[in-house]
Formats: C-alpha cells, sequence, structure tokens
C-alpha cells in the first residue's frame, strides 16, 4: 500500500500510529484516506451486487413510473460519476505536464467513478423492479457520507494549519463530492410512489410495512403510526370496537410474541449460572410431572364440560370437583416446591456478582500495600461487573425456557411417532368385477394390545345392493363400517371398496356453522340437488321454524337442534354428497317410528334418492328388513348369518327365532296400516315436525339478541315449543351491554347462535389489580414492597459506601480502615441478597396463593353455572380460560411482579443517586420523563390490547381442532381431511397475525427506551465534567456507573409494566368467569328435607308455569296435576308439548316462573338442589360417560358395595360383558365411553338408575339407541325393579307405554288429557289419535 501512493505529490505512509493513536489530536494519514477509506463502500456495494440482484430477478413488483425523485437520484449519480473521472483526468493532465501523481489518484478515481455508475444503474434497475426503498443503496450513501467525514476534516485543519489550499482542484472536488453524497444519502431515504401493473392487492387490509421505507422499517417508524395512546379507544385505530378490522390486523388476531422473557424464572439484580445450572436440575424432573397433571386436570375440565348436565341431573359435581382440586393440589404441591427452589437460587443469583466485585477489591487491596483504590479503578471495575450481570441473569432463564422447550419437543415427538391408520388397510382401485365392497378373512382390532373386535369376515356386497347389519348390542356392526373406513387396525385380510364414500355415524357430528354448510361440507351448491335432499331427509319442516332457515348458525355439537334434526342433518350430508357408497350406521334410531319409515321410504329404500347405489344400514328396526337385499347378521365379531331375508327365515336360525320373538313389537301389518291412515299431507308433515320436537332435551335459553327481533323470535316461540324440545328457537346469548346490543347485526340476529367472544379495550381496570393482590394477601404485597424498597436502601448504601472509601486514597495517596471498609462493603451486599431472597420467598407463596384462590373461584362457579350457561358458551372458550389464563396465573405473573418491582428499584435508586450527585441533572429530569412517558403509554396501550386479542382468538383454534377431533372419522371418510387442516391453519395464521406486531412493539418500545437511557448517561457524563471542579471522583464514578445501567432498568421497567398489564388479563379474564351466574345452593342448611324423603314418591304441580327468561312467553302454563306414589306415568304430546321442560322442571334445571312443584307434599323450591337431584333418578337420552374405571362412571362417591354394583349389572344385562374384561369393575372407560357401544353406554345409564333406586325415576327417551331384544329386557327390568317407584316417561314409542297406569297428553304447555291408556283412547281425543296413527288402537 505505501508503493501505491508513497511517491509523487502525496509522499506518505498508508498507516502511521503517532498520527493515528499516540496523539492528542488522531487522524489518518492522506494516503489512507485517498486509498482504503474511499474503497470501503465501493466494496461493500460490488460484493452486495451479485446476491442483491439475483434477488431484485425474482422479486419484481411492477414498475414505478419515473418520478421527479428518481430523476434527480439520476442527476446526482451521473455528476457524481462526473467528478470522479473529472479528478482522474486531472491525475493523467499532471502526468503530462511533468508531474507524478502517486498511483492511487489514478485508481481510486477509477473505482469510485465505475462505482457511481454501477449506483446510478442500480437506481434505474431497481425503479424497473419495482423498489419503493433500496436498502442496499441507503447503506452505500451512508457509507460513503461516513467515510468522506474524515477527510472531509482533515482538509480544512492542514489548510487551516499551512494557511493556504494546496491542492484547490481536488480540494473542490471532494467537496462537490462530498455535498452530492450527502444529497444522495437524503434522497434515498424517500420513497417512491407504488409500482404500476403489479399483482392486483385485493386485501382490504394491506400490510402496512411492506409499503413503509427501509428507514422507517429499520427503526419502526411505521409501527408509530398504528399506535394510539387513547386508553379508552384501545391501542390502535381499528380497535376502537373489537369488531372493526383495521389496516392489516384482523378483528380479533392472537398469538404471543414473547419477546420478553417470560416463565418462571424472576430476573434478580444478580446471577451466577452454576445457580442456575443447579436449579433447572432440579426443575426438569418436576416440569415433566407438572405438565402431566396440568393434561389431567385440562382433559378432567373437558370431560366435565362435555356432560355437564348429565352431572346436574345426577348431582355428581362434589365428585368430580373433588377430582379437579385433587390433581390441582397435585400441581400447586409442584409449583410451591420449584417457587422455593428458585428463591433459594435467588440469593446466590443477587450475591455472585457482588461477590465477584468484593473479592476483586479485596485482592487488589491486600495484595499489595501500594495499591490504592481510587474512583477510576473502582468505578471501571463495577461498571465491567454491571455489564456482566445481565448475561448472568439471562442465563439460568434461558437453561429454564430450554428445559421447557426439551420437555415440550419430547412430548411433541412421543405424539407424532404414535401409530398413525394405515391408508392402505383398504384398497380403493382393484375390487372384483360387480362387486363395490368385499372383505376376505378380516380381523381387526381397534389397538395393538387389545384382542381382535372382529374376527373371520367373509362378505361380499354387490354394487347398487342394499345391506342390513343386525345384531345384539356390543355384537360389532359399528365396528364393521369403522373397518369399512379403515378406522379400524386390520391385524389379517383384504378389505376392497370401490368408488367414493359417504358416512353416516350413529351419533351425528354436526359442525358449528350454517345448517347449509353442514349438509354441503364444503361441496359446491347445486340449488335442485339440495332441496331434493332436504324434501328427501324431512329437513323442509325444520327449515320453516329455524330463525334463519338454512343459514342459521348450528351451535357447538348441534346444541340447538334435536337428536332427530342432527341425524338427518347427517343423513342429508351424506345424500347431498352423492357419493358411490354409502355407511349408514344406524341412522334410524334417534327418530320416531313415522320419521324413520319416511326416510327409509324417501333416502335408504328400494324408491328412494339413493336406489342404486350400494348401502350398507346397520339397523335396529326389523320392520326395514324385507325390503333390504341381502342382510348380514353378526354375533360376538364374526358373521353369523348371511343372505336374502326370506333365505334367513327359512333356515330357522338365531335370526329366525329373533324374528319370532320381537316381530310382533313392530308388526309391520300394524306400520302399513299406520300410514295408510296418514294419507293428508299435513298430518304427515305434523308428524315430522313432532320428531323434530321430540327429541331434544338441551336446555338452552332465548334471551332474543336485540329488542328489534325480539317480537320475531315471541313470534316463533309461540309457535313452537319453547321447551328443551323446540329447537326452532335460537340458541341464546350472554345479556348483552346495552351498548353492545345495538351493534348486532340483523342478519347476525336470524341465523347466528353462539356470541362471538368480545376482547375488552382500553386500561386494565384498577379493581383488576386490587383483586389479585387481595388473592395474593395484602400483607404479603406490602411486605414485598417493604423488602424491595429495604433491597435499594442497601444497594445504593454499598456504593455511596464504595465512593467514600475511594475519596479517602484523595486526603494521603493511601487507604486505613481497609478491613473496616471491606467488611461494611461485604455486609452491604449480602443484605441485599437476603432481602431479595426474602422478597421472592413472599410472592412465591403469595402467588400460589393467588393461583390457588382464583381456580377454586373459577372452577365453583363454572360447576354450579346454570345449564343454560354451558348451552351458549363454546367449551373451548371455557377451557381456555382454565388452562391458558390459569397457566400466567400460575407461572408468569408473580415472576413479572417481582422483575417490576426489581427493574423500577432499581431506575428510581439511580434517578436518586444522579441528581444527588450532580443536582444540575434535575434540569433535564423533566423533559426526559415527558419522552419516557409517552413510549410508555404508546407501547402499554398497544401491547395491553394485542394480548387482549391474542387470548380472545385462541379460542376458536381449541374449538375447531376439538371439533375436527370428535368428527374426525367423518372427516376421513369424506375425504375432507386436507381441507380441515387448510381450516385450522387458517385460524392459527389468524392468530398469529398478532404475534408479529407485539414483537414489533418490542423493538418499538427498545428503540425509544434506549434513546431516553443514551441521553441519562450522556447528561450524566456532560454535567459531571461540567462540575468537575467542585466534584469529587468518588460521586463522579458513582453518578456515572449508575446511569450505565439506567438504559436497561428503564427498559426492563417498561416492559414488565407492560407485561403485567398484558398479563394481568388472565385475572380479568378469570374473575369475570368467576361471577357469572350460579343457579340456587345446592344444599340449604335451614331447610333439608327428612331422612328417607321421598317416602312415597308423589309428584304434584300446583299452577306451575315456567319460562326460560324474563320476558319470553310461557312454556308451561298454568300446570296443575298430581302424579300418586308408585304409578308409572307416560308424557306424551305433539308440537311445542313442553314434555322435556316438565322434566327439566322436576330437577329445577329451569326454576318456576309461578307455582310450585311438589314431591311428597315437600315444595322442591324450598330445599337444595342436590338435596333434590340426588333423590330423584333421570336415564337421559344421551349416554354420557367419563374416563375412568366402569366402577367410577356408576358410583363416583364410592357409596355403594362391590355386590351392589354387580346386581346392577346383571339387571341392567351388562354382567356378561363386564365380567368378560380382565380388569372387571376397573375396565377403563375412555373419554366420553368411546370404547363402548352406545347400547352399551345407555345400559350403563340404567345400572345408574338401578344402583341408586330412588323413588321417582324419569325416562327420557332411553332406549332410542339400543336393539329390540335388549329393549324389551330394559323395559322388563323397568318393570320389575321400579314397581313401587314412580316412573314417568316420555314416551317414543307408544307400545312402551299402553301398560302404563296414567298417560299425560300435554298440548302447548297445558294438560290436555290425563287418564289411564284405555280410557283415553275410549275418549278419542288427541292420545287416540296418536295411537290410531301409531296402530296401537
Amino acid at each position: 500500500m505505501d508503493a501505491l501512493c508513497g511517491s509523487g505529490e502525496l509522499g506518505s505512509k498508508f498507516w502511521d500510529s503517532n498520527l493515528s493513536v499516540h496523539t492528542e489530536n488522531p487522524d489518518l494519514t492522506p494516503c489512507f484516506q485517498n486509498s482504503l477509506l474511499a474503497w470501503v463502500p465501493c466494496i461493500y456495494l460490488w460484493v452486495a451486487l451479485p446476491c442483491y440482484l439475483l434477488y431484485l430477478r425474482h422479486h419484481c413488483r411492477g414498475y414505478i413510473i419515473l418520478s421527479h425523485l428518481s430523476k434527480l437520484k439520476m442527476v446526482l449519480g451521473v455528476l457524481l460519476w462526473c467528478v470522479s473521472w473529472a479528478d482522474l483526468f486531472y491525475s493523467f493532465h499532471g502526468l503530462v505536464h511533468g508531474r507524478a501523481p502517486a498511483p492511487v489518484f489514478f485508481v481510486t478515481p477509477l473505482v469510485v467513478g465505475v462505482t457511481m455508475l454501477l449506483a446510478t444503474l442500480l437506481i434505474q434497475y431497481e425503479r424497473l423492479q419495482g423498489v419503493q426503498s433500496s436498502g442496499v443503496l441507503i447503506i452505500f450513501w451512508f457509507l460513503c457520507v461516513v467515510c468522506a467525514i474524515v477527510p472531509f476534516r482533515s482538509k480544512i485543519l492542514l489548510a487551516k494549519a499551512e494557511g493556504e489550499i494546496s491542492d484547490p482542484f481536488r480540494f473542490t472536488t471532494f467537496y462537490i463530492h462530498f455535498a452530492l453524497v450527502l444529497s444522495a444519502l437524503i434522497l434515498a431515504c424517500f420513497r417512491e410512489k407504488p409500482p404500476f401493473f403489479s399483482a392486483k392487492n385485493v386485501d382490504p387490509n394491506p400490510y402496512p410495512e411492506t409499503s413503509a421505507g427501509f428507514l422507517s422499517r429499520l427503526f419502526f417508524w411505521w409501527f408509530t403510526k398504528l399506535l394510539n395512546p387513547d386508553p379508552l379507544r384501545g391501542c390502535l385505530p381499528g380497535f376502537t370496537s373489537p369488531q372493526d378490522g383495521h389496516l392489516w390486523l384482523p378483528a380479533s388476531p392472537g398469538g404471543e410474541g414473547p419477546l420478553v422473557p417470560k416463565g418462571r424464572g424472576q430476573i434478580p439484580d444478580g446471577g451466577a449460572a452454576a445457580a442456575g445450572g443447579m436449579e433447572e436440575a432440579g426443575k426438569a424432573d418436576g416440569t415433566v410431572k407438572q405438565m402431566k397433571l396440568k393434561d389431567s386436570r385440562i382433559k378432567l375440565m373437558s370431560e366435565i364440560l362435555n356432560g355437564i348436565k348429565v352431572l346436574k341431573l345426577y348431582a355428581w359435581e362434589p365428585s368430580f370437583l373433588k377430582q379437579v382440586e385433587g390433581i390441582r393440589q397435585g400441581e400447586l404441591q409442584l409449583l410451591r416446591t420449584a417457587a422455593y427452589l428458585h428463591t433459594t437460587t435467588t440469593f446466590t443469583w443477587m450475591c455472585s456478582p457482588f461477590l465477584v466485585t468484593l473479592i476483586t477489591l479485596w485482592v487488589y487491596v491486600y495484595v499489595d500495600p501500594n495499591n490504592v483504590l481510587d474512583a477510576e479503578k473502582a468505578f471501571v471495575s463495577v461498571s465491567l461487573f454491571n455489564i456482566l450481570r445481565l448475561p448472568l441473569n439471562m442465563l439460568p432463564q434461558l437453561i429454564s425456557n430450554l428445559t421447557q422447550a426439551s420437555v415440550s419437543l419430547k412430548r411433541i415427538q412421543q405424539f407424532l411417532s404414535q401409530e398413525e391408520l394405515d391408508p392402505q388397510s383398504v384398497e380403493r382401485k382393484t375390487i372384483s368385477p360387480g362387486y363395490a365392497i368385499t372383505i376376505h378373512s378380516g380381523t381387526f382390532t381397534w389397538a395393538q394390545d387389545l384382542p381382535p373386535t372382529l374376527h373371520s369376515l367373509d362378505i361380499q356386497v354387490p354394487k347398487g345392493a342394499l345391506v342390513a347389519v343386525v345384531g345384539p348390542v356390543g355384537c360389532g356392526k359399528s365396528s364393521l363400517v369403522s373397518a369399512l373406513l379403515g378406522e379400524m387396525e386390520k391385524l389379517e385380510g383384504k378389505v376392497h371398496m370401490k368408488g367414493s364414500v359417504a358416512y353416516v355415524p350413529q351419533q351425528a357430528w354436526i359442525q358449528n356453522c350454517t345448517l347449509q354448510e353442514n349438509v354441503l361440507f364444503g361441496k359446491a351448491l347445486n340449488p335442485k340437488r339440495y332441496q331434493q335432499t332436504l324434501e328427501a331427509c324431512a329437513l323442509l319442516a325444520d327449515l320453516e321454524m329455524l330463525p334463519g332457515g338454512d343459514q342459521t348458525e348450528i351451535g357447538e355439537k348441534g346444541i340447538n337442534l334435536s337428536g332427530g334434526q342432527r341425524q338427518r342433518v347427517s343423513l342429508a350430508r351424506a345424500v347431498y354428497s352423492d357419493a358411490d357408497i354409502f355407511l349408514l350406521d344406524d341412522p334410524l334410531s334417534a327418530v320416531d317410528s313415522h320419521v324413520a319409515k319416511h326416510i327409509f321410504d324417501h333416502v335408504i329404500g328400494p324408491e328412494g334418492v339413493l336406489a342404486g347405489k350400494t348401502r350398507v344400514l346397520v339397523t335396529h328396526g326389523i320392520s326395514f328388513l324385507p325390503q333390504t337385499d341381502f342382510i348380514i347378521v353378526l354375533a360376538d365379531g364374526q358373521v353369523s348369518e348371511m343372505g336374502p331375508y326370506p333365505a334367513l327365515l327359512q333356515r330357522n336360525g338365531s335370526f329366525a327365532n329373533f324374528l319370532c320373538n320381537y316381530a310382533p313389537d313392530e308388526d309391520q301389518g300394524h306400520l302399513e296400516d299406520s300410514w295408510t291412515a296418514l294419507e293428508g299431507a299435513e298430518d304427515k308433515e305434523a308428524l315430522l315436525i313432532e320428531d323434530t320436537l321430540s327429541n331434544h332435551t338441551d336446555l338452552t335459553d332465548n334471551d332474543p339478541v336485540t329488542y328489534v327481533v325480539q317480537k320475531q323470535f315471541m313470534r316463533q316461540l309461540s309457535a313452537l315449543s319453547s321447551d328443551g324440545e323446540g329447537q326452532g328457537r335460537p340458541v341464546p346469548r350472554r345479556h348483552l351491554g346495552p351498548s353492545e346490543k345495538v351493534q348486532v347485526t340483523e342478519a347476525k340476529a336470524d341465523g347466528a347462535l353462539t356470541q362471538e367472544e368480545k376482547a375488552a379495550i382500553g386500561t386494565v381496570e384498577l379493581s383488576v389489580f386490587w383483586d389479585y393482590a387481595k388473592a395474593v394477601g395484602l400483607c404479603t404485597t406490602l411486605a414485598i414492597c417493604l423488602l424491595y424498597v429495604g433491597q435499594s436502601a442497601a444497594a445504593i448504601g454499598a456504593n455511596v459506601w464504595l465512593s467514600a472509601w475511594t475519596n479517602d486514597a484523595m486526603a494521603d495517596s493511601r487507604q486505613n480502615n481497609t478491613s473496616l471498609r471491606l467488611g461494611v462493603y461485604a455486609a452491604l451486599g449480602i443484605l441485599q441478597g437476603f432481602l431479595v431472597m426474602l422478597a421472592a420467598m413472599a410472592m412465591a407463596a403469595g402467588g400460589i396463593q393467588a393461583a390457588r384462590v382464583l381456580h377454586q373461584a373459577l372452577l365453583h362457579n363454572k360447576i354450579r353455572s346454570p345449564q343454560s350457561f354451558f348451552d351458549t358458551t363454546p367449551s373451548g372458550r371455557i377451557l381456555n380460560c382454565f388452562s391458558k389464563d390459569i397457566y400466567v396465573v400460575d407461572e408468569v405473573l408473580a415472576p413479572v411482579i417481582l422483575m417490576l418491582l426489581n427493574s423500577f428499584f432499581n431506575a428510581i435508586s439511580t434517578l436518586v443517586v444522579i441528581m444527588a450527585s450532580t443536582p444540575l441533572f434535575t434540569v433535564v429530569i423533566l423533559p426526559l420523563a415527558v419522552l419516557y412517558t409517552l413510549v410508555q403509554r404508546f407501547y402499554a396501550a398497544t401491547s395491553r390490547q394485542l394480548k387482549r386479542l391474542e387470548s380472545v382468538s385462541r379460542s376458536p383454534i381449541y374449538s375447531h381442532f376439538s371439533e375436527t377431533v370428535t368428527g374426525a372419522s367423518v372427516i376421513r371418510a369424506y375425504n375432507r381431511s386436507r381441507d380441515f387442516e387448510i381450516i385450522s391453519d387458517t385460524k392459527v395464521d389468524a392468530n398469529q397475525r398478532s404475534c408479529y406486531p407485539y414483537i414489533i412493539s418490542n423493538r418499538w418500545l427498545s428503540i425509544g427506551v434506549e434513546f431516553v437511557g443514551n441521553c441519562v448517561v450522556l447528561f450524566a457524563a456532560l454535567f459531571a465534567v461540567i462540575g468537575r471542579s467542585s466534584l469529587n471522583p468518588g460521586l463522579v464514578g458513582l453518578s456515572v456507573s449508575y446511569s450505565l445501567q439506567v438504559t436497561f432498568a428503564l427498559n426492563w421497567m417498561i416492559r414488565m409494566m407492560s407485561d403485567l398489564e398484558s398479563n394481568i388479563v388472565a385475572v380479568e379474564r378469570v374473575k369475570e368467569y368467576s361471577k357469572t351466574e350460579t343457579e340456587a345452593p345446592w344444599v340449604v342448611e335451614g331447610s333439608r328435607p327428612p331422612e328417607g324423603w321421598p317416602p312415597r314418591g308423589e309428584v304434584e304441580f300446583r299452577n306451575y308455569s315456567v319460562r326460560y327468561r324474563p320476558g319470553l312467553d310461557l312454556v308451561l302454563r298454568d300446570l296443575s296435576l298430581h302424579v300418586h306414589g308408585g304409578e308409572k306415568v307416560g308424557i306424551v304430546g305433539r308440537t311445542g308439548a313442553g314434555k322435556s321442560s316438565m322434566t327439566l322442571c322436576l330437577f329445577r334445571i329451569l326454576e318456576a316462573a309461578k307455582g310450585e312443584i311438589r314431591i311428597d307434599g315437600l315444595n322442591v323450591a324450598d330445599i337444595g338442589l342436590h338435596d333434590l337431584r340426588s333423590q330423584l333418578t333421570i336415564i337421559p337420552q344421551d349416554p354420557i360417560l367419563f374416563s375412568g374405571t366402569l366402577r367410577m362412571n356408576l358410583d363416583p362417591f364410592g357409596s355403594y358395595s362391590e355386590e351392589d354394583i354387580w346386581w346392577a349389572l346383571e339387571l341392567s344385562h351388562l354382567h356378561t360383558f363386564v365380567s368378560s374384561q380382565p380388569a372387571g369393575l376397573d375396565f377403563q372407560c375412555s373419554e366420553g365411553g368411546e370404547n363402548l357401544s352406545v347400547g352399551q353406554r345407555q345400559l350403563v345409564c340404567l345400572a345408574r338408575a338401578l344402583l341408586r333406586k330412588s323413588r321417582i325415576l324419569v325416562l327420557d327417551e332411553a332406549t332410542a339407541a339400543i336393539d329390540l331384544e335388549t329393549d324389551n329386557l330394559i323395559q322388563a327390568t323397568i318393570r320389575t325393579q321400579f314397581d313401587t317407584c314412580t316412573v314417568l316417561t316420555i314416551a317414543h314409542r307408544l307400545n312402551t307405554i299402553m301398560d302404563y297406569t296414567r298417560v299425560l297428553v300435554l298440548d302447548k304447555g297445558v294438560v290436555a288429557e290425563f287418564d289411564s291408556p284405555a280410557n283415553l283412547i275410549a275418549a278419542r281425543g288427541i292420545f287416540y289419535g296418536m295411537a290410531r296413527d301409531a296402530g296401537l288402537a
């Protein structure tokens, strides 16, 4: 390099350390300035160019028109090129005239000139590629300006020193060059207009960062305009109402951008990696255990929410409450252990950096008596150790997070490594000619470790055949359908199935979307086929009653449809799919017999819309068997008989015997007669409507959405039934506030059902903080604050003591009392650690206490919430509260509060020390405080609202996932797995859209706070220099070392403040869900029924009226009737009868509007709900089991002996099944009892009733899913075992109640008829008409 510029007129070396380093006035040599310094920007551009060109080639956004800005940039580029070439020609001119310029004067202008030409061409190429703001060129121009600043100064100093300009031409061209590159830099900072001919942006909320300039992206200025500091309006202009989407953020995005480290580890003022490592070694095992406990608790809560109605009807809440609290106790114990383990390491962390400082100073002063500790040595050391604090503090947090991440990854890996269904288990491409389904020697099981459920199957189904599959409960009928779908594990054999498949499961799976969307199920709308489908599936009458027709939103799990409607929607989905093969798993069991016949005739049978298609029908209805092509009879997982109906009758096998025994109950002739009687279309429609209204027992409340549409709902409610059966009603919503009611749209009111969860806006109310402080304990909260005040005082004291110690050296150049100085310094340091440890222990205890109190309040409130709450609130929303929000209360809030207190007192200590050392600093405190407050206000509002929106938007992901898992077999059957994955991904993406702004808000905050912090350092140092004559070195050192910490303290404080406000939202939500309306008390101590109540089982309704909500029509009107003890009463009724409402009132699921119900003379409203419900027994329509042992499902309180349980199982015909299981009564039921057939679950419900043996039994359509043989056995059991009990039966099949004492006919909520069946038939009233229709009169 010296050769490049060591001769001629420049005549200098490349590097001269005397000129650049060892001097008061450093500078660079002219050679260095003209060579390397001038080349740096050029090297950068040429190196970056290849990659940048490749990037531009693949990211064309259209081109930008030649604007004035582009022209100006071009002109500047050309001028710079000209200036460089002018320099080059000047050098040649000198060479020609005998001067010998150094080679560098030829090389540098050439390099710079070519580079400027390149930059000019690049400006144009970027314009053609649609680049609005070029980061590459901004950096290039910036480097040009920075590298030119040194020669800019040098040339002025040289001219000033020599008194003249030695080379006027180059002097002039350099300053022109400098002015031009500075102008180019300024112009590069401006954005070009958007490009033309780019792909059309259809997004109504364009993402603002895409159009932001390079500097705007670099410093996050684009984010500033999204912020809104007005706490009443939320954080973003678009969030004035959570329903308004604005800019690129969705109405309720979500996701978490935990850029601020969160978790269990608080970050105290000090740290040591070793301590963190020791703690984490002990914590890893605890994390795994805690995660398992949390999983168990959430799973149990999910089951409780799914089966809450059963828990209420059986009064089983205390048992499940105890189970949840037991798991919770273990969870809190592990949290407590982890928290206390953490506090012990806090002491080590706190003391470690301090001990390092102490030992360093001790060694320094004792190793040599001549070593004097002055301000320079002491405070430079302290500042360096402070710099080490942050990484040491973060290391344990890093280890903690890595531990949690490792555990989570292992759990995900374990889950992903589970066996999956074999997609090749069913061969779909080849099959024997003429057949649609074939199974050769098929053996199937539900899991490899379980015995085969189906074995040695040989079945061949011809194309277009209608095949019936029959057999007793638990013989494997549903399993056969699952095997055909590939849902079971194939152990041996071959399965072939050619063509597309439609599947109707035994329990209908309904999506939370409109009825039309449920039927179409992803297919395009064909109006003609759609109309035919609705007509065939008897859904037209239902559509007239639903508030929004086929656009009515169906609630979660089809909550606002009756059982029959759900099944018919499920069937309509299959019919509309127009598949080749239809697998129908007992779709007729959930509907009345007349509707079943309609569906068979119009859909499934030889004359139905599916005629010509291959149909496999699992059924218990023997009346349809003669019309099938052939029948498969299953027994114990094997085919016992197979063939056409006449052939099976002639064989006189088990099937023929079965028919002979049970055919009279469903005599075909009678059925034909009954349908002949129904010639009028109106009668037929009435019967279909009756099915709509006869199945539904789910209680819903009916608060209309707005006052505007209230009348319309009233009309529908009076036209229909408002009892639990009538689901022509809208599914209710929570009460809306007056301001919210206005915003609900008319369309939403018509068809939508589940109310969207709303995010609160504005600042979190102080009452929420106060609630959390009370949960922690007010004394604990005060103690924590006082301990931190003490710690700060000790920290200031230690540093002031160090300052005084360093000032000793000024007096006589040596130090006395070294031991005293070190001793006091050590004591103050260890006191800090001790106080912080105490504060951490207090916070740990308080945090666990708050977690216990808040979860307990939430759990107890939810268990006591009325049934209407669960019918209208998606379970995902409640589970979200029990999982994410409780996690935040458990593990996030306490560490965040500790870190906030820590950083707050650090910041206060810093300002106090600086102002005490340099009083002049108080002048700049006010403007800096204003700037800081502005940054904090902007950031906190944004962060808080993003957190709220994230909380709200997480629930739909859970709900959709839960729905997808529940309907997995249906989704796979229809080959729509990919669609559901995409829907799930879309929901997750929408959720993640607020993760990014949350991270950006953190970066935006960092820039703002770093600026404030650097201003503090600048002014502290500046004022120390200004007042150096009056300040002693110790105080100056103290002031500056503290100011160096202020950036971190302020940054951390603002993050923790906003983090606390973001996370305290969890407490807000938990409190909100803990204060919802609850049922009446479980037990009223002053009014408990006498022992042995009710002795007779008399039930009396006295002028009883009930409505779902104030302001709605009465469902039952002035009902007065008296049922004597031991009577068997059948309850029947057509449209709007109120049958289910009557039974719900008996259990006080609905409370009286007026009148009373008396059981054995005691008013049920005067006693506690559990005193009432525990003395009544119901066999509900939907048999719900809980995961756990069979014993727990029968007797959760453990109050019956083993003999009693076996006796109940014997009578409910489950003895053989249970005794065949290796575990016996400890047989593990899966979630929802999925490993038992629906019929077996119904038998378990019968066993529960037999165990309770209460005086009053309510049967609610209990035999819909059971084959005729089992049905007859159940009816016999009820007649013999409950012969002395009062039995109220909501009748599905009239033949089951013809031998009852009396029959109650309800009509529009009033008693129409009430007498013995014989008398009612003789009276030729409503009951006579119903009996005649059923062929019984």
